[in-house]
């Protein structure tokens, strides 16, 4: 073999690693915005908690919290690609499969498929934000605007409780998988330290539970806005955790969820750094 074809073998290599660079560089990006978003909404969550309740604790509080930091619309702008870089890696997910020896089954890819909606749709609102949009406003409002719209469907009560049992399963099961650390096969472990590893694992156990209990009691008030016929009784995030504040554990019950948010935003920022993608 001569050292012509030897190159002509060794050529493609570098074009074929091109698109796996483009989808791991998207998919950090995306983790990234995605924990800030996380790690702001914990913040003033926590602020709710201990009495400071003027700010709202979801997405559209974070946004504006992150616009009053100096140079905040270029702040904004880039989480908002961030966004779309998420959503463009969960979308490659279910064309191309994900990472790891089952990757390609069609749950993951469906999986995938679904999450691309969702931050599809979140990276939206972000960039409507950043483009001075009023119509992105609470999560509070647009559930509730939601929900009420659906309810004058002819079958929309199914509907909305048919959505709210979903959103509360995927909360149980994030809380689950976090609880059985299955994030852990998607981590690059041997360029983690065994003191990081650690570390890594507390996050995404605390993180993790926090994110699944939001999920799931914002999908439990859907159902019951369902049941009641009230489109009051949905809730987003914001009305969502200052419920936690409401029970019997008292404020420490969302100083213990705040805490888990802003963990998992951290989380985030350690998936995009170690994550295989």
């Amino acid at each position: 073999m001569n050292a012509s074809s030897i190159a002509h073998g060794l050529g493609p290599a570098p074009r074929a690693r091109a698109p796996h660079r483009a989808i791991e560089a998207t998919a950090r990006g995306g983790l990234t915005a995605r924990g800030v978003l996380y790690l702001l909404v914990g913040i003033l969550a926590l602020r709710i908690a201990f009495g400071d309740g003027g700010k709202q604790a979801d997405r559209s509080g974070a946004l504006q919290m992150l616009a009053h930091q100096p140079f905040g619309r270029a702040l904004v702008w880039a989480v908002g690609v961030g966004l779309v870089c998420m959503a463009l890696w969960r979308l490659s997910e279910a064309v191309f499969g994900a990472a790891g020896p089952d990757g390609r089954k069609t749950t993951k890819r469906l999986a995938g498929a679904a999450r691309a909606v969702f931050y599809a749709f979140v990276a939206y609102s972000v960039l409507a934000f950043a483009a001075g949009e009023q119509g992105s406003g609470s999560s509070d409002r647009q559930s509730q605007d939601v929900t009420s719209r659906a309810l004058t469907l002819p079958e929309g009560r199914w509907l909305v409780g048919i959505g709210g049992a979903v959103v509360a399963g995927a909360g149980v099961w994030i809380a689950v998988r976090a609880l059985t650390r299955t994030f852990r096969k998607h981590l690059a472990l041997s360029a983690i330290l065994r003191r990081a590893e650690r570390a890594v694992e507390a996050l995404g156990v605390c993180g993790g539970v926090a994110r699944g209990a939001v999920f799931a009691a914002a999908g439990g008030f859907a159902v019951s806005a369902a049941v009641r016929y009230d489109p009051d009784r949905a809730k987003g995030v914001d009305d969502t955790l200052r419920t936690f504040a409401a029970t019997s554990a008292g404020p420490w019950l969302l100083v213990a969820v705040a805490a888990g948010l802003a963990l998992f935003g951290v989380f985030s920022f350690a998936m995009a750094r170690w994550r295989r993608v």
